[in-house]
């Protein structure tokens, strides 16, 4: 029988060395719950970076999965099929936006955002050909293709891989006077692309404000206002959206993760009309993107987030959540910097370097007791549990969150 580290060395040895992970090898998963090979388990606050909002192999979501894949999997776009209607009109029915185009991974949502504004921006805007510019914002994480590196301001992702992308500018997140100087002085720019709420860098929230106001100026300089809610939609943060909690509807929205409930790759771009069809026949497009198969999921899935009262449940746990971490760092002094956090996408920032080993050494500790988190930019350890997590479960989770700081800070 193998061991774990029978598992880690065959990943080790013939894997590519790309991600770096807390050594537990998982087998089996359930609602808040996985299991590793040996049968621990644990509570999973990390929920597959948040692409498994409706918790781990939801009953309703396997059997769609199960029952489509006997029917029908692939067409390629070169024929319709009977799913890929019904999950637009849906996205229509809950987002409002006239248009879907669905693609499978986050990443290739954001590059499809790129072409998309490109072309607007030539067609629509009346930008000269190739001297479009797309605006982005410091320590954003839009993915790991060419194009989104080269937006990015983080050398761990971008060093080694250039020359990057032209066209794109990256201003301070969260400054509005700065991008206010900027948006309204400069020509040729297509779009911004913003997260609502910058998970990767650490679960960072705008000034109050910040985001309504960009939006203004966008509409006022005709810029589109582009939202990356990968991460942060589909009820993550106690709202549909992020963009929700800030009474904003952006000309572009790009969903990914938590749309297929964690089952396979989806991702899909809204917008109106007058932004999607720029995009012509043969000019973008994917083998699987709107696959029946995806289609069916995601419809199960958007409908479970809904009935189950699962955002509204984000929003409420999520405030306990938040009122049992901030005990924890008044407990423990001088560990955390500070708690910060929407619904259940909150951060722990430990009171250390991002070059320290602090906050992998809790999440090792934590991963020990029973509860699996892992550490973004070096010292912040984000936490962001499936959306079924009960009012109990929260408690038991932060009463191990707080027993493995008091031990850290009692060795330390």
């Amino acid at each position: 029988m193998m061991k774990p580290q029978d598992y880690i060395t065959l990943e080790n040895q013939y894997g590519a060395h790309n991600y770096h992970p807390i050594p537990v090898v998982l087998s089996r998963g359930e609602g808040v719950f996985v299991w590793d090979v040996e049968g621990k388990r644990y509570y999973d606050f990390l929920s597959a970076y948040s692409a498994v909002n409706q918790g781990h192999c939801h009953p309703r979501i396997i059997e769609a999965l199960v029952s489509q894949a006997h029917k029908l999997t692939l067409t390629s776009r070169a024929f319709y099929n009977d799913q890929l209607g019904l999950f637009e009109k849906k996205l229509h029915d809950i987002f409002g936006y006239d248009m879907a185009l669905p693609m499978n991974t986050g990443a290739e949502a954001v590059e499809t955002a790129f072409k998309l504004s490109r072309k607007w921006g030539y067609e629509i805007k009346g930008i000269e050909e190739n001297k479009a510019r797309i605006i982005f914002f410091e320590s954003n994480f839009h993915g790991r293709t060419m194009g989104a590196i080269s937006a990015s301001t983080e050398e761990s992702s971008t060093k080694g891989f250039g020359p990057y992308l032209p066209g794109l500018v990256v201003l301070p997140y969260g400054d509005l006077e700065a991008a206010k100087e900027y948006l309204t002085t400069q020509k040729n720019i297509a779009s911004i692309i913003i997260e609502p709420i910058q998970g990767e860098a650490g679960v960072i929230i705008p000034p109050d404000g910040y985001l309504k106001s960009l939006s203004e100026i966008c509409k006022q300089q005709n810029i589109l206002f582009i939202a990356d809610e990968i991460q942060t939609g589909l009820g993550r943060t106690g709202k549909m959206l992020a963009c929700d909690h800030y009474d904003l509807k952006p000309d572009v929205v790009l969903l990914g993760k938590a749309i297929s409930g964690g089952t396979m790759p989806v991702s899909v771009v809204l917008a109106n009309k007058q932004v999607m069809e720029v995009i012509k026949p043969g000019q973008h497009g994917s083998t699987y993107g709107g696959n029946p198969l995806a289609a069916r999921v995601s419809c199960v899935a958007l409908n479970v987030l809904l009935d189950e009262h699962l955002i509204q449940n984000a929003a409420a746990v999520g405030g306990q959540l938040t009122d049992l971490l901030l005990e924890i760092k008044n407990d423990s002094t001088g560990l955390i910097k500070t708690i910060r956090g929407k619904g259940l996408l909150q951060a722990i920032e430990i009171d250390d370097s991002p070059e320290s080993d602090t906050a992998w050494n809790i999440c090792m500790r934590m991963a020990k007791d029973g509860v699996l988190a892992k550490p973004t930019r070096g010292n912040i350890i984000r936490l962001a549990p499936p959306l079924v997590i009960d009012k109990q479960q929260i408690e038991e989770s932060a009463d191990i969150i707080r027993q493995v700081m008091m031990l850290h800070m009692s060795i330390a």
